[in-house]
């Protein structure tokens, strides 16, 4: 987690690139992070993207400028299903990241602050990959994460849903088929198995 120190880096490293890209002058550098500081949005790059400030594209390339990893924009990005699997949603979104892919042993994970040092050990626990990070924005991360769990929980539900009519059809015919050899009805079976008067 990051504490006040590392944080107000953050900030004030993150606002000396962006001034220097030529994407915010000096001025407004000053202004936002006082507003920064005054509002109750907690992450930087996810203040500056709400405020309408600085745009995706820019965002994300002084971001990757900042933690010296690749960028990575998620928005509209078809994540791998198995891949997400192995992490709970709780973990993604709590931690602001999402895997990207794998090759051979490596994973490559998007995380919205890559100098996490907590991040190594806890997606140890869920995976053995050797580790690589891009970083991305982390609002579009957390929407990223919640997006692919609620589709996938629609996708089980509306599954089960046609499994048990499958079954109850099945069922269904099953009996009619066996009553139509038995030359009986539905009503009458019912009411020879629990001896109906």
């Amino acid at each position: 987690m990051e504490n006040n120190d590392t944080k107000t880096f953050f900030v004030e490293e993150l606002s000396k690139i962006l001034v220097a890209r030529g994407t915010i002058t000096q001025e407004e550098s000053e202004a936002i992070q006082k507003a920064f500081s005054e509002s109750e949005i907690d992450q930087f790059d996810d203040f500056l993207i709400e405020e309408g400030l600085v745009g995706h594209e820019q965002l994300l390339e002084a971001l990757s400028e900042y933690f010296q990893v690749p960028s990575f924009d998620v928005v509209g990005y078809f994540f791998e299903r198995h891949l997400l699997r192995m992490f709970s949603k709780q973990m993604l979104t709590r931690n602001k990241i999402i895997p990207l892919e794998v090759d051979e042993n490596m994973m490559i994970v998007i995380a919205s602050n890559p100098d996490d040092p907590e991040l190594l050990a806890e997606i140890g626990e869920n995976v053995s990959y050797d580790i690589r990070f891009y970083v991305g924005i982390g609002q579009d991360i957390i929407d990223a994460v919640q997006e692919f769990y609620d589709r996938a929980d629609t996708e089980i539900s509306s599954d089960q849903d046609l499994h048990e009519e499958s079954l109850m059809m099945g069922e269904f015919h099953f009996a009619e088929d066996e009553d139509e050899e038995e030359g009986g009805s539905i009503e009458g079976s019912y009411e020879e198995d629990f001896d109906v008067d």
